[in-house]
C-alpha cells in the first residue's frame, strides 16, 4: 500500500471512530477553540504534545521547532505566542524539552550541520554559561541530560522577556510560564520548577516598564 494512501485511510478510520463515540465531536470542534495551554516543544516526532498530556484536539495550542527554542527574532514562534496569549487568552505557556534531544546533542559537538547550526547556537551559549557544572559531570550522557534541562530553563527566561508576556502581566492577565522536560525513555514528564508569572522575575533592563 502506498505510504500516503495509508495515512489517508487511517484518517478515515479515525474520523469514523470519533463520530461513533461522539456524533457532535467535529461540529463542536469546528465552532470553538478555547485552549488553556500553549505548548512550545521540540519537533521530534517522539514527543506528540496532546498524546503525552492526555488532551484532546482543541485543548492545547501547539508550536514546535528544533530543540524547543524561543528566539527573539523568530516571528513564527512570537506570532503563535501573541495569538495564544492575546486572542485565545491561554493561562499557561509550557516549554517542554525532552531527554535525548538531537538538537541539544548537536549543539554540544563541533560537527558542521548546515543551517541548523545557526538555530542551535543559543544552546552553545547556555553550555558556556554553565561550563563549571558541565565540567563536574563524569559522563557525556549526564551532561547531555542536564543540558536538555538547562535549555528549557533558558527558553522560559526568553519567553518572560517578550513584549507579549510582559504586556499580559502588566494588564493583570492570568498567565504562567512553565518549564517541563519529557523522557522518551519512560514517557514521564518532569516539572523543572521554574514557574514564572510576574514582571518581578525579570531583570529591570529587560522590562517594558521597569517601574512596575
Amino acid at each position: 500500500m502506498d505510504a500516503l494512501q495509508q495515512l489517508l485511510d487511517n484518517n478515515k478510520r479515525w474520523a469514523s471512530s470519533a463520530l461513533k463515540e461522539d456524533p457532535d465531536y467535529f461540529d463542536r470542534l469546528a465552532h470553538q477553540q478555547q485552549p488553556d495551554y500553549l505548548w512550545i516543544g521540540c519537533s521530534d516526532s517522539r514527543v506528540p504534545a496532546n498524546q503525552i498530556t492526555g488532551l484532546a484536539p482543541g485543548e492545547m495550542f501547539v508550536h514546535r521547532n528544533i530543540a524547543n527554542i524561543v528566539h527573539a527574532t523568530d516571528y513564527n514562534c512570537l506570532s503563535v505566542l501573541q495569538y495564544a496569549v492575546e486572542v485565545l487568552k491561554v493561562k499557561h505557556v509550557i516549554v517542554c524539552g525532552h531527554y535525548g534531544c538531537g538538537g541539544v546533542e548537536a549543539a554540544m559537538g563541533n560537527n558542521e550541520n548546515g543551517l541548523v547550526d545557526t538555530w542551535i547556537r543559543q544552546i552553545k551559549e547556555t553550555y558556556i554559561n554553565h561550563q563549571s557544572e558541565m565540567n563536574d559531570m563524569e559522563s557525556h550522557e549526564d551532561r547531555h541530560a542536564r543540558m536538555c534541562e538547562l535549555n528549557v530553563m533558558a527558553q522560559v527566561d526568553n519567553l518572560c522577556k517578550t513584549k507579549t508576556v510582559q504586556r499580559a502581566w502588566s494588564q493583570g492577565q492570568e498567565l504562567t510560564i512553565h518549564g517541563w522536560i519529557y523522557s522518551i525513555f519512560d514517557g514521564v514528564i518532569k516539572d523543572l520548577d521554574v514557574d514564572t508569572n510576574s514582571l518581578e522575575s525579570i531583570d529591570p533592563i529587560y522590562r517594558l516598564n521597569p517601574t512596575k
